[in-house]
Parts: C-alpha cells; structure tokens; sequence
C-alpha cells in the first residue's frame, strides 16, 4: 500500500523544489501517496491562516510530511509557524546532518550531525514587557525553561541515533559555567544518560557552547554527534552548514511522539521565484531522510548517491553550485543517475 506522506510545498521557490523533489522520488520507485496542503503565506492567502486546519488534520492523519521553506508573515501577529508546527506535534528532536558534497571546499570529509532540542529552552516564548514609570516597553523579559524530562529524552534520542547508526561519539554542548540551573540540569542529565551507554562503546564529551563554535571552525574532525539546547542548536546547525558551503545543500528532520517533518532549512529566495534556477538539493536530501524514517534505506541511499554524484561531476547543475543549470535540467540530471 502507498505511504502517506503530507506534502507542504511552501512559499516562494517551495512549489518548484517541491515538484522537483516528488519527480526525484516517483522516478526512484518511491511509493507514496501525497496529500498536498498549505501553510505560511500561501496559507494566509488561501484560508486567512499560516496554519490551515486542514494542513494539521492531513499531518495528524499521515504523522509524516515533506515541507518546503515557509514565510512567516511580519507583523501580523503570527508567531513562527516551524516553532507552532513543533510545539503541536511535539517535535522535539531537529536533527540536522552536515557532510562534505562540493569538493575543493575550505573543509575535505565534514561528516557531522547536530541534534537540537526542539520545544524548550529561549524559544518557548515566555516573555514580556516590563513597564517603568510611564514607558510600557521599558524593559523586555524572555525565560528560557529547561525540563529534566525534556534533557533526557533529547540526550537519549542523540544517544541512540548514534547506536542505530555506527557513530562513535555524542558531544553535549552547554553554558553551564554561567547558567548554573538551566544549563546546568541539562548537563547534569545529560551525564546521566551518557553513563548508561559507556559499556555500548559509545563516547561522551563535553563542551561550552562558545569554546564549541570556535573548535567547530578549527578542528571540525573532532566531532561526530552533537547535541545541545533549542538556541545553541539554531546556532550551531548553521554554523555548520557553513563549514560545507551553506544551506543549500542541508536538510532537517524534526522528529517527535506525534510524527515526524522533513523539510529543506534555507529561505524562500524571493529573488530567484520563478526564474526556474532554484536548488532543490536540501529538499532531496530532506526527502532521503524522510524516507529512512519510513524505513526505505534503501531507496533513499540510490536517491541521495545520483544526487550527489550529479554534484560532484559538476556538469548539470545550479548556479549556487557553481554552473548554469535551470531547476528542470538539474532534475532530470538527478533522475538520469538513478
């Protein structure tokens, strides 16, 4: 039977990366059954809401979607629809892979993943103003709110991505030398955690978040998993897409108890909308992880291999990578490799 799977195109060059990546996936075999929705500014349009009622009823129903980079409509009121679409479906590990695809790049054999808590943390959204004398806005107050349950399901989760997928070590990455409580619980279980699988063979380091982003730039080779709270995770997982030559090329899971979206981590690019040139790589490459969630390892491996191998012969492809190919022939250069 076909899989169900909630598609979301997404605004700006999201319809046309999506189309690419569905063609990529039906060429491959893929045996899904798409439910196409909306969300964001199309959304908005559309039903007067970034986050349809129906688009959470089709992810309800599928527990699984493939989204598309959403606009957030500016002061409208809305808060972050990926932050609203996490927290209803408690999503709370983004995972965030990063490898070397383009050669001759400042960095050779960048081989990491990056597991962020997802729900907690700066980005909750507890804040307010604080009035003094007659100003309203005098003052702003944001709470960052650390669980014990939430550390540990986070730090299990990077723990057993690793197990389930031969890497060797979890690095946890904190500020508790200044953040006693917050951070501190988070180390603390993190600890916790760690000690139960030493006799696994899997290791465990430390870091602070700022000696972390330096040694990131400096001796990435370290580092294998890593994972860390929601603002340092935001942070960091940028940082090292930058070591592999931007977002272009990285995709994102966020995974949780009520399913699972996949998605591409860059902007819409207004700039480019329509003018078919728009890389649809991260999409495919989110897509490759959508479907190891399904349990298609195989596919997804033929899948990200021709689109990895179309990159790295360098003939047929965008301008971000450095040639003169529109979206469509890039596609067809992907589904040529399969």
């Amino acid at each position: 039977m076909p899989i169900p799977v909630t598609l979301i195109p997404g605004d700006g060059i999201g319809p046309s990366i999506s189309h690419a990546t569905v063609k990529i996936l039906d060429a491959a075999g893929a045996d899904i059954e798409w439910d196409e929705q909306c969300a964001g500014r199309a959304g908005v349009v559309k039903y007067g809401d970034p986050i349809p009622d129906s688009t959470l009823d089709s992810i309800k129903r599928t527990r699984c979607a493939l989204k598309g980079p959403l606009e957030t409509p500016v002061g409208e009121g809305f808060r972050s629809i990926n932050v609203s679409l996490r927290k209803t479906f408690d999503l709370y590990a983004n995972l965030r892979p990063v490898h070397t695809i383009v050669p001759g790049g400042r960095y050779e054999d960048i081989d990491l993943v990056l597991v962020r808590e997802n729900t907690e943390g700066l980005y909750i959204g507890i804040e307010h103003y604080i009035k003094v004398g007659d100003d309203p806005r005098a003052a702003a107050e944001s709470t960052a709110l650390i669980t014990k349950s939430g550390s540990e399901r986070i730090v299990r989760y990077a723990f057993e991505y690793a197990k389930a997928n031969g890497r060797k070590k979890v690095t946890l990455v904190h500020k508790a030398n200044i953040l006693k409580f917050s951070q501190g619980l988070f180390l603390d279980v993190g600890r916790l955690v760690a000690h139960e699988y030493e006799a696994q063979g899997i290791q465990f380091d430390e870091r602070i978040v700022d000696a972390m982003a330096m040694d990131l730039v400096l001796r990435p080779e370290k580092y294998d998993v890593i994972v860390t709270t929601n603002l340092f995770g935001d942070i960091l997982s940028d940082l090292m897409s930058g070591l592999v030559g931007g977002l272009g090329l990285a995709p994102g899971a966020n995974i949780g108890k009520g399913g699972a979206i996949f998605e591409a981590v860059h902007g819409t690019a207004p700039d480019i909308v329509g003018k078919n040139i728009a890389n649809p790589g991260a999409l495919v490459l989110a897509a490759c992880m959508m479907l190891e969630h399904l349990g298609d390892k195989e596919r997804a491996t033929r899948v990200r291999n021709a689109l990895e191998g179309t990159i790295k012969e360098g003939k047929t492809v965008t301008r971000d990578l450095g040639g003169t190919a529109s979206t469509d022939e890039f596609t067809e250069a992907v589904i040529a490799r399969l």
